[in-house]
């Protein structure tokens, strides 16, 4: 765990930060009776321990029973689990969360294992992070925070730093709410409403405040700036192409396959934030296509961090075609799809024509029957997927070719449908009433609309 002091340890003692300074405000600060006095600069002694807890309250909403997400999280902030809890509630608790049991098997924990810290799977409230802090004695952080803190230490552009600080800033300003207790008893005389506790959240509140203000400022210009670029794309007639996938599902590694290009790729969460865009020659097509590479989506990802990104993502909503890259080893790869569809939807990118890519091809076992098939979205749209390698390079001429083709039927104003059927006009509509029919011909299973072995319209009796 990192062990800088929080914005909020800041302000508790009375140093304010320059304005401009980016503040820590993820959980990763020292526990609350820590010395205030500076304290020499020493060799990071590594990964800090963790305690992982997840809570399943059973209302049927996706849950990770082994934390590999969060262990997977904690890794890319810098931390190691060295612990893991389950706990099984039917509503948090409105003080601890977990309940006053568990959370005093989460304080055994710590000591055992000498944790420097307790990250929660699920957003926890400003009051039970404060209650749990004091509880434990060390820092707890929520999957939000980790969240922030990772894409904090991911940015690398201006354009990224900024929507990084107005996402972490927001975040910030909710766990403003008595932090300052201690002051507030420290009442005045006659006529006096309150103590330097609340004078102090006030202004506190109102730097924050200043800060959003001119942080979303400064945004506008950078999303104009943007709009001017992708306006000159546009109307340079060339097919505009977006990766968009859960994170590390090998966007990057994609991306850098196609262009040749040397964009951080690694394995793991969040390697990237910025877009990046390049142009790819396509021979079938005999012309350029811009393809961008967009920011990974994970599940639970802050609604504020969406806004935040806007302008990034803004990159996938007006793109004429979206390469959806899934991880095809992963377990979970249909919730991950679920997650990615749903971040579309909030950005109003739901209905752009798709490739579903299947990543990751040589980790499967079996490998699927064929390359290149059709798959049914939400709403009885067929998409075509096929599947590849990105780091091997198996199937990246077949995807180039896939690509020339629905940027040819584009260009003649219809949509590329599923060997054996009729073309109709390019509408993300149209298939719908198209292929109803499939299903119960038992061209998808139930439950399982991304099979690899799925029949073609053409295969159907």
């Amino acid at each position: 765990m990192s062990r800088r002091p929080s914005q909020a340890d800041d302000l508790t003692a009375g140093n304010h930060p320059p304005e401009g300074a980016l503040p820590a405000v993820s959980a990763h600060f020292p526990a609350p009776d820590a010395a205030q006095a500076p304290a020499p600069v020493q060799p990071d002694p590594g990964p800090a321990p963790v305690v992982l807890v997840g809570v399943d309250f059973g209302d049927g909403q996706h849950f990770d029973a082994s934390l590999d997400e969060l262990a997977l999280l904690a890794h890319s902030a810098g931390d190691v689990a060295v612990a893991r809890v389950i706990a099984r509630r039917r509503a948090p608790d409105p003080a601890l969360f977990v309940g006053s049991g568990k959370a005093d098997e989460l304080k055994e924990l710590v000591l055992a294992h000498r944790a420097e810290g307790v990250l929660f799977d699920q957003a926890l409230s400003p009051a039970q992070q404060r209650n749990l802090e004091r509880h434990l004695g060390v820092a707890v952080a929520d999957r939000t925070a980790l969240i922030l803190e990772i894409f904090a230490q991911r940015a690398q552009s201006h354009e990224g730093k900024l929507q990084v600080e107005l996402a972490r800033l927001q975040y910030l300003a909710t766990r403003l709410v008595r932090r300052w207790s201690h002051l507030e008893r420290q009442r005045g005389g006659v006529g006096h409403r309150g103590g330097p506790g609340e004078a102090q959240i006030e202004l506190d509140r109102r730097m924050i405040g200043e800060r959003i203000k001119s942080l979303k400022l400064r945004l506008q210009k950078v999303k104009r700036q943007r709009d001017t670029q992708r306006s000159r794309r546009r109307h340079s007639g060339s097919l505009r192409v977006s990766l968009v996938g859960y994170t590390n599902a090998g966007k990057s590694t994609l991306f850098n396959a196609l262009v040749k290009a040397r964009a951080y790729a690694a394995d793991q969460l969040f390697a990237t934030l910025d877009t990046t865009t390049r142009s790819l020659y396509l021979d079938a097509l005999g012309e350029s296509i811009s393809l961008s590479d967009t920011v990974g989506f994970i599940r639970d990802l802050p609604h504020k961090l969406v806004e935040a990104f806007e302008a990034t993502l803004q990159e996938a909503a007006d793109a004429d075609l979206l390469l959806h890259v899934v991880d095809a080893a992963s377990p979970v790869q249909h919730e991950q799809r679920q997650e990615v569809e749903r971040v579309l939807a909030e950005i109003g990118a739901a209905d752009l024509p798709q490739i579903v890519v299947c990543n990751k091809v040589d980790l499967m076992d079996p490998p699927p029957r064929q390359r290149r098939d059709w798959v049914q979205r939400a709403g009885g749209v067929w998409v075509p997927r096929i599947f590849l390698s990105a780091r091997g390079g198996d199937g990246l001429a077949e995807l180039r070719a896939l690509i020339a083709e629905i940027a040819t039927a584009q260009a003649a104003g219809v949509a590329l449908m599923p060997p054996g059927s009729t073309p109709t006009a390019a509408d993300p509509s149209s298939g719908t009433d198209a292929f109803a029919p499939l299903a119960a011909a038992g061209a998808v299973e139930p439950g399982d609309p991304y099979r690899a072995d799925a029949k073609l319209p053409s295969d159907l009796p």
